[in-house]
C-alpha cells in the first residue's frame, strides 16, 4: 500500500504495466492528505487498510466513477454497476484493464432481479462482497404541479426503491455473515426542500428515514449503514478512465494487426454510439423529451412557474450560476469515502463539503427556533379528557367521588372531628360547614375502630390520615359530592434525616 501511494512519475517509466496503472488510479490533488475524524479510527498504520470487495451501484455516475477509482488506487476490488438502459457493457468492462481487481455489470435496480443477477455474479467472481455503495440517483427540476405521475413514480422507484431493493437482496448475506457496511448515497435535499425538487427531495427524504431506522434493526448483526451527503461537487477528475494500454509493434505483420484492431474498434464504437443514440432516442420520447441539465432533467414549466423569479427555478438557476465553479472536489470527497469504508466506527451521516455542513446547521437551527416559539401552546382536550388548573386542586367541584375514601360524603362539609392527641385537642369535634378536614392520628396503644362508613383505618402507626372535603388531590372519594380523600405523610420522628 505505501509503494502504491508513493509512486510518482519518475517511478511509472521503469515499472511493469499493471503498477503503471495503478498510479495513474491512486488519489491525486492532495486528496491522500485528508482524513477522517480520529473518532472513526479511519485507515492508518495502527489501523493498515485491509482489502475489500466493493459492489458500486450507479459506477457511470460522476460521484460512482470517482469512488471506483479511488477503491481501485487503494488496491481494493471492485464491481461497478452502470445502468442496463443506458451503458454499454462492453465499454463498462474496459474502463479498468484490472480482470483480478475490477468487473464491469449492468444493472436496473428498478428491477429486484436484475439487483439480485448482480450480487450473484459479484459473488462468483471474488467470492465475497464486503461494502455495497449505492450511487445511483435520478432527479427533475421541476415545480411539484408541472411534473407528471410518470416522473414522479420514477424518481420514487430509482431513488427508494432502488435502495430498498439493494438493502433486502444482499442483507441476508450479511446477516449470516455476521459483518457488512452500506454506503448510501443521498443529498443535502435529503435534510431540507429545494424549490423545484419537490418529488426529488421527498425521495431523499424517504431513504434517510429508511436508513435511520435500519440502523437499530441490523446493528445486533454487525452491519453498519452510512447516508454521504455531499454538496455540488466539482469534477476535476479528468483522467476518470485511463486509456486501455496497448504492446507496442516489433514488427510489420504485428502493426498490421494492430491496424486491423484499431479499425474493428473504432467500427464496434461507431454501431455502439448509435445504439446509445437510439436508446436515448427512444427515453426522450418515453419522458416527454426532458432535457438534460448536469445529472438532472429539465421539466418545461407552466406559466404560472415560467417566470425568471419563479421560486420553482431555484434549482436551475442554482446549477446555472455555479456552472462548473462548484467548491467540493470529488476527488477528495471519493477518498473519504474510500476511508468511510475502512473505518471501524463510521457515522451515520458523513457531509462531504462547506455547503453541505452549512446548508444542514441551517435547517436545523430553524427547526429549533420553531420549536421554542410554539412549544408554549395549549391545546384544547380531547372529549373525556378535561384539563385540571392549578387552582382546582383544592376547590373540586360537586360530584360523585370515585375512590376508596370513607367518610359522610354528603356534600355538606361537615365532617366529624376527633383528636386522639390532646395537644391537638383545640380543633374541635364537629365543624358545620368549615370544609375542614377530619384528623386522626393513630397510633400503637389506639388502634383503629374497623371499617365502616364515616371511619377511616389505617395500620401504620408511623403514617396520619388527613380526611377532609377536596378529595381532588388523590382523585379518591366515595359518597354523593365531595368526596373524602385520603392523603398518607410520614411523621417527621419517622424520617430519615441524615442531613
Amino acid at each position: 500500500m505505501d509503494d502504491l501511494r508513493r509512486t510518482n512519475s519518475s517511478d511509472t517509466h521503469s515499472a511493469s504495466p499493471s503498477a503503471t496503472l495503478r498510479s495513474t488510479l491512486a488519489p491525486t490533488t492532495g486528496a491522500g492528505k485528508i482524513s477522517l475524524p480520529y473518532t472513526t479510527d479511519p485507515p492508518s498504520p495502527a489501523n493498515p487498510p485491509q482489502q475489500k470487495v466493493w459492489l458500486i451501484f450507479g459506477a457511470t455516475g460522476h460521484m460512482g466513477r470517482s469512488v471506483t477509482k479511488a477503491a481501485l488506487g487503494h488496491n481494493d476490488i471492485v464491481a461497478a454497476v452502470g445502468q442496463s438502459f443506458v451503458d454499454d457493457l462492453m465499454s463498462v468492462r474496459k474502463w479498468h484493464d484490472i480482470p483480478e481487481r475490477y468487473l464491469g455489470l449492468l444493472c436496473d435496480v428498478r428491477i429486484r432481479s436484475s439487483v439480485a443477477s448482480v450480487i450473484e455474479q459479484t459473488m462468483k467472481k471474488f467470492g465475497r462482497v464486503d461494502i455495497i455503495a449505492n450511487c445511483s440517483g435520478y432527479g427533475v427540476i421541476g415545480a411539484c404541479e408541472d411534473q407528471d405521475e410518470h416522473e414522479i413514480r420514477n424518481q420514487f422507484e430509482t431513488n427508494f426503491m432502488g435502495t430498498l431493493n439493494i438493502i433486502q437482496l444482499s442483507l441476508p448475506y450479511f446477516r449470516r455473515r455476521q459483518d457488512g457496511r452500506y454506503l448510501i448515497f443521498s443529498s443535502t435535499s435529503g435534510a431540507l426542500g429545494v424549490p423545484g425538487l419537490g418529488p426529488y427531495c421527498a425521495t431523499k427524504y424517504a431513504v434517510e428515514g429508511l436508513v435511520e431506522s435500519m440502523l437499530y434493526e441490523v446493528d445486533p448483526f454487525n452491519i453498519k449503514l452510512t447516508l454521504v451527503e455531499p454538496s455540488h461537487l466539482r469534477r476535476d477528475d479528468i483522467d476518470i478512465f485511463p486509456p486501455p494500454q496497448q504492446n507496442p509493434p516489433s514488427a510489420t505483420a504485428t502493426t498490421t494487426n494492430g491496424e486491423r484492431q484499431q479499425q474493428q474498434q473504432q467500427q464496434q464504437q461507431q454501431q455502439q454510439q448509435q445504439q446509445q443514440q437510439q436508446q436515448q432516442q427512444q427515453q426522450n420520447q418515453m419522458q416527454n423529451k426532458l432535457a438534460l441539465f448536469g445529472h438532472f432533467k429539465v421539466a418545461r414549466p407552466s406559466s404560472p412557474y415560467a417566470t425568471k423569479d419563479a421560486p420553482a427555478a431555484h434549482a436551475q438557476r442554482t446549477l446555472q450560476w455555479m456552472g462548473a465553479n462548484q467548491p467540493t472536489s470529488v476527488v477528495k470527497a471519493a477518498e473519504l469515502v474510500w476511508q468511510l469504508g475502512h473505518c471501524r466506527y463510521p457515522p451515520l451521516r458523513l457531509l462531504l463539503g462547506t455547503f453541505a455542513v452549512e446548508s444542514i446547521r441551517d435547517r436545523l437551527k430553524s427547526v429549533i427556533e420553531e420549536i421554542e416559539d410554539w412549544k408554549h401552546l395549549s391545546f384544547p382536550p380531547l372529549e373525556g379528557f378535561e384539563e385540571k388548573e392549578d387552582g382546582d386542586e383544592k376547590d373540586e367541584g360537586e360530584g360523585e367521588g370515585d375512590g376508596d375514601g370513607d367518610g359522610d360524603g354528603d356534600g355538606d362539609g361537615d365532617g366529624d372531628c376527633e383528636e386522639r392527641d390532646e395537644r391537638d385537642e383545640h380543633d374541635g369535634h364537629d365543624d358545620q360547614g368549615g370544609g375542614e378536614g377530619d384528623i386522626e392520628r393513630m397510633r400503637d396503644d389506639d388502634p383503629p375502630e374497623g371499617d365502616k362508613k364515616g371511619s377511616s383505618r389505617n395500620d401504620n402507626p408511623a403514617v396520619e390520615t388527613l380526611e377532609g372535603r377536596g378529595g381532588r388531590r388523590k382523585g379518591e372519594g366515595e359518597g354523593e359530592g365531595g368526596g373524602v380523600g385520603r392523603v398518607q405523610i410520614k411523621l417527621e420522628s419517622e424520617m430519615d434525616v441524615d442531613d
